[in-house]
């Protein structure tokens, strides 16, 4: 049982990268898609009771947004995986012009998120870390996560 939370700004590849990695395996969790807190806590409650893999996949800017999932999943016996996806604000913005209409994020919005950013710890719970960037032709590089160069 694994329970997978994504960290990092709108437009850091987040849901391309559950798309490439976790589409198959793991239930996508997305309050852009759920709308509300209660209907997320629904989804997140049962995955856990149907001890069903799953991906949280929010920006989960600080530890204490982590922790409600984190908590929940240690609780159940999940494996707690976290991947911080490289959140530089010019490359996310550049990346959001490109997004549909439908899907574009106000600048405001990715300028808050990164004021915010609380860059993830092991001590936070999680059993494994990685640290995702976009390398050339938008494939997806990951990392062991490593303290000391983030």
């Amino acid at each position: 049982m694994q329970a997978v939370i994504f960290v990092g700004i709108q437009a850091a590849g987040k849901s391309t990268f559950y798309k490439e990695r976790f589409f198959t395996t793991h239930m996508r969790i997305n309050l852009d898609m759920l709308k509300t807190r209660k209907r997320e806590k629904r989804f997140v409650d049962v995955c856990i009771e149907e001890k069903q893999r799953f991906v949280v996949d929010n920006t989960n800017p600080t530890r204490a947004n982590r922790l409600v999932y984190i908590q929940a999943a240690k609780e159940a016996g999940f494996q707690v995986v976290c991947y911080y996806l490289q959140s530089i604000v010019e490359e996310c913005k550049k990346r959001n012009d490109q997004r549909p209409q439908i899907q574009y994020v106000p600048i405001e919005a990715i300028l808050g998120t990164a004021g915010r950013m609380e860059f993830p710890a092991k001590d936070e719970g999680f059993d494994e870390m990685y640290y995702v960037k976009i390398g050339v032709a938008n494939t997806f590089i990951v990392e062991e996560w490593n303290d000391e160069i983030r």
